[in-house]
């Protein structure tokens, strides 16, 4: 007998979810420079110096779809298009503080 869909799912960690969400190289750093301003993609690149802008529109396009980044258009030539985080988005920065706090006390414990 096979069990049903629901208890066949294997469950999943929330922190699991957490990092997911996270993972890649460059948006924790991408978050950092969102959490002060909203930004144009040309600010964001030149801000986070190595990412090329093949992967910057993936990490902004993947945070706009799990519903951490605004991506506003506005209709004018050339276009102009700003990232802001969503009220989600935010909701992330004490812990990605937390994150740098533990990071340098851990640094600290290597010297």
């Amino acid at each position: 007998m096979q069990a049903p869909k629901e208890q066949s799912k294997k469950e999943h960690c929330p922190a699991e979810t957490t990092l997911a969400m996270m993972s890649g190289r460059w948006k924790l750093l991408i978050w950092r420079e969102l959490f002060s301003q909203v930004k144009r993609f040309n600010e964001l690149q030149r801000s986070l110096t190595g990412i090329t802008q093949k992967m910057l529109t993936q990490h902004l396009r993947e945070m706009e779809a799990d519903g951490l980044v605004n991506r506003k258009v506005y209709a004018e030539i050339p276009p102009k298009v700003e990232y802001s985080l969503t009220p989600k988005g935010e909701s992330l920065q004490p812990l990605i503080e937390q994150m740098h706090i533990w990071g340098i006390e851990f640094q600290h414990t290597q010297e």
